[in-house]
């Protein structure tokens, strides 16, 4: 998830993949932001939403996830993110549906406490759109996903710590990670659909040795 532009406040640039490049390798301020990152989990969000009964979604998230980044001002391409996420965190508002989720039904938690995404590649498809691909693991299953992002821009709080921000979203089908509880409806269908969609918006805060 290290892949960025830098939003610019002068005058617009022709999308060509010539002058693209040359943004990349001349621009100071964007290689400036070159560096490692913690994200802040206080000012950040892991979402999933998935369809519940054919009729409607349901929405959660896992509320503490730790990870770094690395971004290259100059080649985005070599970014690179890791993250884990704690399984008994999960949230969706409803304690019997987290209990339900937490159980052996679906992530069993207990014996598997922790999920995973590495990055493996990274690309840049236009503008500050990127999409990154790694793997992720759910329950000692690893598969290749690939995550969509947008770079949100870069800026200095009043901490002083400098920040960076992008959001993203990705899709997966559980079943391809063992999750395959369900349940069929009288009328046809399932209690909870195959895709699911997680989203990600991250604030990440560069390192002291990297400003040093």
């Amino acid at each position: 998830m290290g892949l960025f532009t830098r939003k610019r406040d002068t005058a617009v640039v022709p999308a060509t993949a010539a002058t693209a490049t040359a943004v990349l390798d001349t621009d100071p301020a964007l290689a400036a932001l070159t560096g490692d990152y913690t994200i802040d989990p206080a000012h950040s969000s892991i979402g999933f939403t998935v369809r519940h009964a054919m009729v409607t979604n349901v929405k959660g998230s896992f509320t503490q996830h730790e990870g770094t980044l690395r971004l290259d001002g100059s080649d985005p391409a070599r970014s690179t993110a890791a993250i884990d996420v704690r399984i008994d965190s999960v949230d969706t508002g409803i304690k019997d549906r987290d209990a339900h989720l937490l159980s052996g039904d679906f992530f069993d938690a207990e014996a598997f406490p922790l999920m995973t995404f590495r990055s493996t590649a990274a690309e840049r498809v236009g503008g500050d759109r990127y999409r990154l691909t790694g793997d992720l693991t759910i329950k000692d299953v690893t598969r290749p996903l690939a995550i969509d992002l947008e770079f949100n821009g870069s800026a200095t709080d009043v901490y002083g710590n400098e920040r960076v921000g992008f959001e993203g979203s990705a899709e997966i089908l559980r079943s391809e990670w063992g999750l395959t509880w369900n349940a069929a409806l009288e009328a046809g269908g399932v209690m909870v659909s195959d895709k699911v969609k997680l989203t990600f918006d991250i604030s990440a805060v560069k390192s002291a040795a990297a400003r040093a």
